[in-house]
């Protein structure tokens, strides 16, 4: 999961850098935002599962010692 989380990071980030520096068509700057949008909701869907399982893990925990 990480790795597939830092891939669609760094890709992200060559999405952005591309947009902020590079004299790009207008078609291919909405092509790369939408890339960017696509990769921008993979890597949130990554967060969101692994912040449930910290949730479920902790919650676990705070029963065994509580």
């Amino acid at each position: 999961m990480e790795n597939n989380f830092e891939n669609k990071l760094n890709e992200l980030e060559k999405i952005v850098s591309q947009l902020e520096n590079s004299e790009i068509s207008l078609d291919e700057a909405i092509k790369l935002f939408e890339d960017g949008v696509k990769l921008s909701g993979d890597c949130r869907k990554i967060l969101e599962t692994a912040e449930r399982k910290i949730k479920t893990l902790t919650a676990c925990e705070d029963e065994e010692n509580g």
